[in-house]
This record gives structure tokens, sequence and C-alpha cells, in this order.
């Protein structure tokens, strides 16, 4: 066996091939042969369910309540999203949304990340925050804005006199993509359905649009953030009910381009006007 030492710049770039793949975070404690295990079972695979017999004197049988669907989407991923829509809109309360959300099997990120990253903070809160997506603190924690971007937006509520046991904070998409990746379309589009019910839940008298893909997402506009930031919208549940909606720039970006944090300070200070009633 040869006593050269592994060279330094192959080693370098092997781990850089892997964090390009996404491979930039253990899930667990010790490694394992993934090939040796069995696949897992596809939900178009599952034995179909014994047909219940039924009597000749029974009464139709209503249509199946929402949370009563199965949580794996098989098909197409506008199957998926339809299946996410019918679970989302059943549920009662924030808790059964999460339930249903973390046995939702419709979106394939959940099988890549560590965590779901429902919600942090008060949803009784005023204020209720919405990102992109979850990234590598988020998802090893099981909560949004968790990482450095958090930090830097628990320092941006603090300066307007909020933190986050007055605030409610999600995501549009609760689980970490690979790699930090943008999530496509078609995931954003399954995922959709949970967050609307989420906010009309949470039920908050702001909402505040962290990013350019939260406010297109949710306010179905086609602008960038750096054109929207800091203007007033109305975002229309799915119940009729209009809330306020500000959308400013993503505390990640605002890391990257430091020189941005005055914008967003202004649009902070619109929020805290607007509590208190001189917006």
């Amino acid at each position: 066996m040869s006593d050269t030492p592994p060279d330094r710049e192959a080693l370098q770039a092997l781990l850089d091939f892997h964090v390009e793949a996404g491979v930039d975070l253990a899930l667990d404690e010790a490694p394992h042969d993934r090939f040796a295990e069995p696949a897992p079972q596809r939900p178009s695979e599952r034995p179909a369910l014994e047909p219940r017999a039924e009597s000749p004197r029974q009464a139709p049988v209503p249509a199946t309540p929402a949370r009563a669907l199965p949580m794996a989407a098989a098909g197409t991923p506008e199957d998926a999203a339809h299946l996410a829509r019918e679970l989302a809109h059943g549920a009662k309360s924030l808790e059964e949304l999460e339930g249903l959300l973390a046995r939702f099997e419709g979106c394939a990120l959940k099988f890549s990340a560590k965590n779901l990253a429902f919600s942090d903070g008060n949803p009784e809160g005023r204020v209720m925050l919405v990102g992109e997506a979850p990234g590598a603190d988020e998802d090893r924690i099981g909560k949004p804005f968790m990482g450095r971007s958090g930090q830097l937006l628990d320092r941006m509520l603090a300066a307007v006199g909020l933190d986050r046991t007055q605030v409610y904070v999600a995501n549009i998409v609760p689980w970490r993509p690979p790699g930090n990746r943008t999530p496509t379309p078609q995931e954003v589009a399954i995922c959709k359905p949970f967050i609307a019910r989420q906010i009309e839940l949470a039920s908050p008298e702001f909402l505040i649009c962290l990013g350019g893909p939260a406010a297109q997402n949710l306010l179905d506009i086609k602008d960038g953030i750096l054109r929207t930031r800091g203007r007033w919208f109305t975002y229309k549940t799915g119940d009729g009910r209009e809330i306020r909606t500000l959308p400013t720039l993503h505390p990640a970006y605002l890391l990257r381009q430091p020189l941005q944090k005055r914008l967003g300070w202004r649009d902070f200070q619109a929020l805290r006007r607007a509590l208190d009633g001189k917006e």
C-alpha cells in the first residue's frame, strides 16, 4: 500500500462535487449502504384494499373527507397537487395541518430532507412571515429560519420591537431542496395548498413575503422583488378574507448584498408604522 498522502486538490474537488450534488449534510450517525437495502415500495405498487362487502340496503357512502385520504399520491404531479388541496382544505387546525403534511408523500423533497420545517414563532401573532424553503440548518433543526439568515431576521425584527414570540414564521416549501437549490414549479405547486391553508388558519393581520419567490407565488405577481418590495398588496385567503401583505428582501439576499439592508430596514419600518396604525 502506498504511503503517499492523498492529493489535496483531488479531495477538494470531490467535496465540491458532493456539495453541488446536494450531499452536504449527514442524515445518519453512521454510513449505510442504501443499495443493499430493499427498495421502498412506491405508492402505485402498494396492494389495493379489499372492497368492503356492501349490504343491499346500505345507504350511499358519502364522499371521503379530505383528512381521511391516503397520504401517498400516486401518478402525476397534478395528482399530487390535487391531493394536497383536498388534504389542506380538510385541516381544521394548524396542528392537524402539520400532521397531515408530515405524513404526505406527494412531494419528493420529503424523501431527501431530514426534517419537516413547518413553522416557528407564535401562530397568534399579528404578523406572519413567509419565505421560500428551508436550508441546511433549518432541515437539521426542523424549524424555518434557524441559520445565518434567521439570525439576521431576528435582528431585523428586534430593530422594530418584535421577536419570535410575537410573529409566526413559515416557508412556501417546508422541506429542504437538495443542495439548497431552487424548488421546481411542480414542487411549489404541490406544497402551495398547505401554506395557503396555514395562512388561513393562522389568520395574521399582516403578511410579510420574504423574497421574490414568496411574493410571486402568494400574490400571483411576476415582477421581481426589487420592484415589489416596500409596496402594500392584498392577499386573499380561500375563505374570502383579505390580509395586508408587504414583500421585502429575503435575509439570505441581504447577507449576500449587505448594501441593500437599507431597503430591508425601510420595509420593516413600514411594518412598524402599520402595526402602530400609522400606515
